[in-house]
């Protein structure tokens, strides 16, 4: 009697055994889905890094493929660089301008670019100009950056260049409304010379977003 008592027991444990078997192999796949679950999110994640500036401030940024860029630092870039490339005096002539700032234009695009670029100067000469002569480019507004390709964005934009001279010191205004083709590179294009002065290092800071303006035509330019 006592045996039977046993292995009745014996046979009552064995599916409570088998059923807590069950529960705690359930229990570990669910554990083993949700870390799974956790490591594919962090695997979406682009890693962090940390960026010390040289003002003692650090920033957390988020590593991008070498192709993407923010549209904001696109719209800088073409505010900027227009900005620099027309904007010339007496003491910065337009022909040391366009040394420094055409750097910045793909190689296809410098020659094509420099006839518009001198459009409106009042000498022949750019090395040197007139006193009392200079040029002011004055941005009215950059639309958001249309990609195009990867690493491509078309950007329009309207401003205003206007020429000062001597006997005109109201100055004569040129709408400049165009669209930029802008294009990601993979180096820094410009370097620093040896006395660099205020516009090389403008020039530069603008080089370290590894873009360059690959076409420059006007609105109304369905080809571009």
């Amino acid at each position: 009697m006592h045996l039977f008592n046993q292995q009745k027991n014996k046979f009552n444990i064995l599916p409570t055994f088998a059923v807590a078997t069950f529960g705690l192999h359930l229990l570990a796949l669910g554990v083993l889905m949700f870390h799974g679950s956790m490591l594919q999110r962090l695997g979406g994640k682009l890693p962090q890094s940390l960026i010390q500036l040289i003002d003692g401030r650090a920033i957390t940024v988020t590593s991008q493929d070498s192709l993407e860029r923010n549209p904001e630092t696109i719209r800088r870039f073409v505010g900027e660089i227009m900005t620099l490339m027309f904007t010339w005096s007496e003491k910065m002539p337009p022909q040391y301008v366009w040394d420094a700032t055409s750097i910045m234009l793909s190689n296809n695009l410098q020659q094509k670019f420099q006839s518009e670029f001198l459009e409106g100067i009042p000498v022949k000469n750019t090395a040197n100009t007139p006193p009392g002569t200079e040029s002011l480019f004055i941005v009215r507004t950059i639309y958001q950056p249309e990609k195009i390709a990867d690493g491509q964005w078309l950007v329009e934009i309207i401003a205003n260049r206007i020429i000062f001279t001597r006997y005109d010191k109201g100055g004569q205004a040129m709408t400049f409304r165009k669209k930029i083709l802008v294009q990601a590179v993979e180096t820094q294009a410009v370097t620093l010379p040896d006395a660099p002065i205020p516009l090389h290092s403008a020039v530069y800071r603008l080089g370290e977003a590894r873009l360059e303006i690959s076409n420059i035509c006007d609105v109304k330019d369905k080809n571009c």
